[in-house]
């Protein structure tokens, strides 16, 4: 069982996430065309490739990429999600040990940390129809997690569930809410694009 991960093992993780999202930009896109601005997949597109750009320039400890992928992704002008995505990379940065490899609980510390400061930017919970329906299931369901491997993929079944399921609800927040019970039926395109990215960290490799 792994019960550490390094910096280049995480990164390689977190660029997975990037690529998964990007994969799925059209679709991301048209979700959001529905009750939304429809511009998700190409600020997503935006955000991943700042993060990815970061990734391959850091030459710092886990916390130094963390605060620089938060830093990158603040100076875009792109949207809502720019903060949302700012914040939980800014909370991760936080608690992140100042070095090349961490352990199982501080993986788990920087995942949890992340969430709060998320939650601290968006009051959004479960059922809201938001990136939250995913994040929260991915934040709570990794602390089971007894290795590495097995945090990713709790994480990504979690966020996965928890994307899907916003199909069920009306719309709480955002454009979108004015359409009230008529967004029932149509998956939320900030859910599933954390769905993603915790479906591609689940890769080991790029």
């Amino acid at each position: 069982m792994i019960m550490k991960i390094t910096k280049q093992q995480f990164a390689s993780r977190i660029i997975n996430g990037c690529n998964e999202i990007k994969i799925h930009e059209e679709q991301l896109t048209e979700l959001d065309s529905y009750f939304g601005d429809g511009d998700h997949g190409l600020v997503m597109n935006e955000i991943t490739d700042a993060i990815i750009e970061t990734i391959n320039s850091s030459n710092g400890s886990i916390k130094e990429m963390l605060k620089d992928i938060a830093d990158a992704i603040m100076d875009l002008n792109a949207g809502s999600s720019i903060p949302l995505w700012n914040s939980y990379f800014d909370g991760m940065s936080q608690v992140a040990p100042n070095e090349d490899e961490m352990t199982l609980q501080q993986l788990k510390d920087i995942f949890t940390n992340g969430y709060k400061e998320f939650a601290n930017i968006s009051t959004a919970k479960i059922g809201d129809k938001t990136m939250m329906d995913a994040l929260i299931l991915a934040s709570m369901g990794l602390l089971s997690a007894q290795n590495v491997d097995e945090l990713f993929e709790i994480a990504a079944t979690e966020a996965l569930f928890g994307a899907e399921a916003t199909v069920n609800y009306p719309a709480k927040f955002g454009k979108a809410k004015s359409y009230g019970e008529e967004t029932i039926g149509i998956c939320d395109a900030g859910a599933l694009s954390m769905a993603y990215f915790f479906k591609g960290m689940a890769k080991k490799e790029i």
